[in-house]
């Protein structure tokens, strides 16, 4: 019998999901042979270049809070595949998970036999089917279905979502995805189905434009941030920030979000309009958004994760990624001096990203992602960021726990006010919390002594 950890190498053996394989034949194949189980439920379907993980966490905690049953996709994951298969906010089991896998397995063979579209079933087609599949045995009242890549022809596609969730679109994966705006908003507008309702996050012009010419295609109705709904008002306090809504309702009560910065302000918003969109437009009552948001917990979203020095996780890659993430720590935090931890993948605007970080960040340890060969080598990485910092400004460690440690020396060295930020990389922000959340968590579970911090190095 194949272990967990062979089950999920094998899957990873699959085309990867960072190439795109533009089909839903394969995928419509497989759910075609397991009953469709994508029709089973109601689908909330979330697209768009940054926060729809965040916003994806939300729906699914707001609809908790209604009492339902709800299954959530996400991708990719920090540490382990289950992470992408949530119901009633949990991943699945392992055990349950390995015996999914093992089930649909012939099925899989199947399709892969058929070499539809020249392309055995990718990775992220496989695990897509899988959720539809542990969604309807559960069974799931709605699935919270967050894009994987682009829109259109997105394995997720499959199902034809009742709410097609628009988060703002920006440039990322243009080699995949198209050069510009207008064209990236194009292939994500793919998920607003015939008589949907889209509920659209505040969106660049382009964007905005191929966005309703979408809805006006398809007959679906438009529910727009800044029209009809949006952020009210928002101070930042203790453990995350008190946030007022314009919902269908009217403004909201004061509520307190559990996360750092503006940007994650309007994805709650975002999320409550998509929840209540999911009811046909009826007020979400003030203490289902009280207890929804309240409970809401983000991984690796300007997570902290260690004290004395404070470090913190985030999976921001891009350039509207990391420009939302500092601004949320200079508010949140105030760290003098930052320090970043940084590692990225070859296929993005690294240069970019590191003309956004300089502006605040004191040194910058450049490490790379060990887990894929996508990543750039810490040497390519520190000679690019030299010609930005300064030489004097930046730090080479290729292995992450090497780069950690040199991190908080670093901020240790630097007095009280300093902090750390891990940044650049999804996978990255994956890794760290591994070493870091992990490590601290299985130490609480073979001691006896509350271990308050996990730390780099010795304890604070």
């Amino acid at each position: 019998m194949s272990t967990h950890a062979e089950i999920v190498a094998s899957l990873q053996s699959r085309w990867p999901e960072h190439r795109v394989a533009p089909s839903l034949a394969r995928v419509a194949a497989l759910t075609e042979l397991l009953g469709d189980p994508q029709r089973a439920y109601p689908v909330i379907q979330i697209a768009g270049t940054n926060g729809k993980g965040s916003t994806a966490i939300m729906i699914e905690s707001l609809l908790l809070a209604l009492g339902l049953r709800v299954g959530r996709i996400s991708s990719p994951h920090l540490s382990d595949v289950t992470e992408r298969v949530s119901i009633d906010g949990v991943p699945i089991g392992i055990d349950a998970f390995d015996e999914l896998v093992s089930d649909v397995a012939p099925l899989v063979a199947m399709v892969d036999d058929q070499l539809l579209d020249g392309v055995p079933m990718t990775f992220f087609e496989v695990i897509t089917a899988l959720s539809f599949e542990a969604f309807a045995q559960a069974p799931v009242d709605v699935a919270v279905v967050e894009v994987g890549l682009g829109g259109t022809w997105d394995a997720t596609s499959v199902a034809d979502a009742q709410v097609a969730v628009i988060a703002p679109i920006d440039l990322d994966h243009t080699h995949l995805l198209g050069d510009t705006v207008a064209q990236i908003a194009t292939e994500k507008a793919g998920i607003i189905k015939e008589g949907a309702v889209a509920v659209m996050a505040e969106q660049h012009p382009d964007a905005a434009r191929v966005l309703a010419e979408r809805c006006r295609e398809v007959g679906a109705q438009m529910v727009r941030e800044g029209v009809e709904f949006g952020l009210i008002g928002r101070v930042p306090a203790v453990g995350g920030q008190v946030i007022r809504l314009e919902t269908s309702g009217g403004p909201s009560e004061e509520v307190l979000l559990p996360a750092f910065g503006e940007h994650m302000a309007h994805n709650a918003a975002l999320a409550v309009a998509a929840v209540e969109a999911f009811l046909g437009g009826k007020p979400l009552p003030a203490d289902v958004v009280r207890d929804g948001l309240g409970a809401v917990r983000l991984p690796a979203r300007l997570e902290v994760v260690r004290s004395g020095p404070t470090l913190i996780l985030d999976t921001a890659h891009n350039v509207h990624g990391v420009t939302a993430t500092m601004a949320g720590v200079q508010e949140a935090f105030g760290f003098q001096p930052l320090i970043a931890v940084v590692g990225m993948m070859r296929d993005k605007d690294v240069e970019g990203v590191l003309r956004i970080l300089e502006e605040s960040v004191a040194t910058i340890v450049c490490t790379q992602v060990a887990s894929t060969d996508r990543g750039m080598p810490a040497d390519e990485l520190g000679e690019l960021a030299a010609d930005i910092f300064g030489p004097d400004r930046v730090e080479v460690r290729a292995l992450l726990p090497d780069a950690l440690e040199t991190a908080v020396t670093l901020a240790d060295g630097a007095g009280l006010g300093a902090g750390i930020l891990v940044v650049g990389s999804v996978i990255l922000a994956g890794e760290a919390r591994t070493l870091l959340v992990s490590a601290h968590e299985e130490e609480q579970e073979d001691s006896s002594q509350d271990a308050e911090v996990w730390s780099v190095g010795e304890e604070s």
